[in-house]
């Protein structure tokens, strides 16, 4: 398996919206390579004998009443988006469809 680009690494830090420095890059796309590399082993691991599951002890009732809890208000929402319009977060067009209203 190829390793990570310090390339692969600036977009995908582009498209989560992380300011990341140049040393940084060569951390992060070591320490993904790392994580890319396990997911691989695990691949080769798995067998068609065993069967997939999500945990290694059978879970009951792990769910939890609904509780309501006071949240945020739209401006406390919105406060960290880059851009806001009519208590929205406002984001780029993605396709050229007009949309009907």
């Amino acid at each position: 398996m190829a390793a990570i680009s310090r390339e692969e690494v600036a977009h995908l830090a582009r498209l989560s919206r992380l300011a990341v420095t140049e040393e940084e890059l060569d951390t992060f796309a070591g320490q993904l390579d790392v994580i890319l590399q396990s997911v691989a082993q695990v691949g080769e691991v798995a067998a068609a004998d065993i069967p997939p599951t999500s945990h290694s002890v059978p879970l009951t009732n792990v769910l939890r009443e609904d509780v309501v809890r006071p949240g945020l208000t739209p401006q406390e929402a919105l406060s960290g988006a880059p851009d806001a319009e009519e208590q929205r977060f406002r984001v780029p067009r993605i396709l050229d469809e007009d949309v009907a209203s």
